[in-house]
Order: C-alpha cells, then sequence, then structure tokens
C-alpha cells in the first residue's frame, strides 16, 4: 500500500469519531495531531497535506468545516508528556497520536477523547488496546506491526541468504520495541542455526566500529528492528565479501554472505 493510500485510510478512521459527533452538533469540529517527526521535517509537510487531502475528500475541510491542530514534538518524552496534557486540556474531539512515545503519555492523559492511533508497536501487548478486533475504550487504529513478525525478518534473511550463520541485530537494550523483537528473533534462531548478535545503537562511532568488525567474518546478516536512534546507523557499512552497502534507514537490512 502506497504512502498516500495508507494515509487516506488514517483520515477517515480520524473522521469517525467526529461524523458521530457533528450529527449531533453543527460546530466546527477540532482534531490534534500529535506526531514524533520534527517540526522542520520535510516529511510533516507531506503527511499534513495528505492528511488534509484525505478529511477533505470525505467532506471535512480544514478551515470551514474543521481545525486542525499539529504538534510535532520530536523524540523528546518530557515534551511528549507536557504535550499530552495540553491538547487533552483542549478538549479536541479526535486525537490522532502517531508513534508509541506519542500514544504512551495520551492514553493515560485521557480515557474519553477518541483516540486514532497510527505507528504504533504491539498496541496490545503495550496495553493501549484490549484486542486488534475489539481495541475497547476511547483508542482504535492502526499497528505498526506485532513483536512475532521479527521471526519473519530472520526468516526473510535465511531465505535470501541460505549460509548465514550469524546474525548482528541492531537494536535498542532499554527500548521496549528493542527488547521485543530482539527477544523473539533470539527465541527463533537456534532452531535456524544462527548466533544472534545484539549490537547497541548508542554511540553511532561505536556501532560503526561494531558494524564493521561483525562484516569481515563471512556468513554474516543483519537486522536493523524497529527503533529510534539507529535509523541514524553508518550507510558506508560493507559486508566482507560483495562490499554492498548497509541502508540504515530502512527496518530490515541484510549484509549478505
Amino acid at each position: 500500500m502506497k504512502r498516500r493510500e495508507f494515509v487516506t485510510l488514517i483520515g477517515g478512521a480520524a473522521a469517525w469519531p467526529i461524523a458521530a459527533r457533528a450529527q449531533r452538533s453543527g460546530a466546527k469540529r477540532r482534531i490534534v495531531v500529535v506526531g514524533q517527526l520534527a517540526p522542520g521535517d520535510v516529511e510533516t509537510v507531506a503527511r499534513s497535506a495528505a492528511f488534509e487531502q484525505a478529511l477533505a475528500a470525505l467532506g471535512w475541510t480544514k478551515g470551514d468545516t474543521i481545525a486542525i491542530d499539529y504538534r510535532w514534538i520530536g523524540v523528546n518524552p518530557a515534551l511528549a508528556e507536557k504535550t499530552a496534557v495540553e491538547v487533552v486540556a483542549l478538549a479536541p474531539d479526535v486525537l490522532l497520536a502517531s508513534s508509541n512515545g506519542v500514544i504512551a503519555p495520551l492514553s493515560k492523559a485521557t480515557g474519553t477523547i477518541p483516540i486514532v492511533m497510527v505507528q504504533v508497536i504491539d498496541p496490545v501487548g503495550s496495553g493501549y488496546v484490549e484486542s486488534m478486533a475489539r481495541p475497547g475504550g476511547n483508542i482504535t487504529g492502526f499497528t505498526q506491526f506485532e513483536y512475532s513478525l521479527a521471526s519473519k525478518w530472520l526468516d526473510l534473511l535465511m531465505e535470501i541468504a541460505p549460509r548465514t550463520s550469524r546474525v548482528a541485530v541492531l537494536r535498542e537494550p532499554t527500548h521496549g520495541p528493542g527488547i521485543g523483537q530482539f527477544a523473539v528473533i533470539q527465541a527463533m534462531a537456534p532452531a535456524r542455526g544462527v548466533e544472534p548478535i545484539p549490537i547497541n545503537p548508542s554511540d553511532v562511532a561505536d556501532m560503526e566500529r561494531r558494524i564493521t568488525a561483525f562484516a569481515s567474518v563471512p556468513n554474516g546478516g543483519m537486522i536493523a528492528t524497529v527503533g529510534r536512534r539507529h535509523r541514524h546507523a553508518p550507510r558506508d557499512s560493507y559486508c566482507h565479501s560483495q562490499h554492498e552497502p548497509l541502508t540504515g534507514d530502512l527496518s530490515l537490512s541484510l549484509l549478505r554472505r
């Protein structure tokens, strides 16, 4: 599914609670969007435009039938907590929350304002919803993936490079998704005859040294789990034999044999 098509779905989901309330009143409705992108990121412009176009297609025009407030907070837990309190005090008709770092404080700040979540990892395991089929409470939306899918990354790696015997797993050891994803990979690795080796992206220079050292031995593969820091993984690390660049921005990267 293309990004624009996905954002259209998000727009539709955000419009559900608004439409329900609009049937009871003709007042202009209000959405507050809270995301972890930086305010000046070009992606914020693209996503905002696509979101507003999707709402317009459903009859909700910004500045006319609906007001939209954006809060782009970057990766800042303290600001996320502060913003959650502030936006709940505004009493919007619906909140659109992007990422676990945003949905967590919002879910604590309100149990009544409808929240549509997007790009959230394992919302059931994290306790945001009761189940994906019947979320319950005031939260619904879309999940990026569940931790169990991490085993599929390992399967894909083995399918592409069957001789792989060592797998470097780029993960954040103190961040929920990093812990959960590595645990799944670690549990499945013995049955596939591979050794999982965690690499923590606490320091970019150290991470580059570790990846370079790992790549110096043949038959190694790499999985970059979803996280906040290792999106800045070094782009110039190479595999031992084929010298193919490792792209750190991808959630699944491979160092072929």
